[in-house]
């Protein structure tokens, strides 16, 4: 797997500059997610894959995959939106709703993206993390996936996952 580094974390156009082609995809590797000391320090939001879908759904993956994907994708983004806003405003001043989405990134980074090094997630467990992690949003706030797929998959308890976060040394 070909690495880049970029100077002062430039990250504009190295991939096409430097190699020719557009690549089918990019992780990035974030100095937050490494300072928070989550592991790997994925930076979720700006990777890029445009493969993603034809490796997922019934018959690859499991039928709710895309829905939950793009689901869990919007949730954390909104939630790292509320955490900005809070920097800013301070986090009395968030909604309660927006505070609900500030926990849920919290979440996703340290029990989805957070992972032991010899941690062997099979992608079964992965979706179930995930929507454990979504059973803790408002049900009004799930657009993305299907009511017939939060029928079958969403945990029935929403103290699925413990109210306050363990930060992995």
């Amino acid at each position: 797997m070909p690495i880049l580094t970029m100077p002062e974390d430039d990250k504009t156009h190295p991939i096409p500059d430097l190699t020719g082609y557009i690549t089918e995809g990019q992780i990035i590797l974030g100095r937050g997610m490494h300072r928070k000391g989550i592991f790997p320090p994925i930076d979720v939001l700006p990777c890029l894959s445009r493969l993603r879908d034809k490796g997922m759904g019934k018959g690859k993956t499991r039928e709710d995959h895309a829905g939950w994907a793009n689901q869990l994708f919007a949730a954390y983004a909104r939630g790292k939106e509320s955490e900005e806003l809070a920097v800013i405003l301070g986090e009395a001043a968030l909604s309660d709703t927006d505070k609900i989405f500030l926990q849920f990134s919290k979440r996703f980074e340290n029990k989805f993206v957070r992972q032991g090094p010899y941690e062997d997630r099979t992608i079964i467990e992965t979706l179930d993390i995930g929507w454990r992690l979504l059973a803790m949003l408002p049900r009004k706030e799930l657009k993305r996936i299907s009511d017939d797929e939060i029928a079958k998959y969403m945990p029935k308890n929403k103290e699925s996952e413990p109210a306050e976060e363990t930060v992995k040394a």
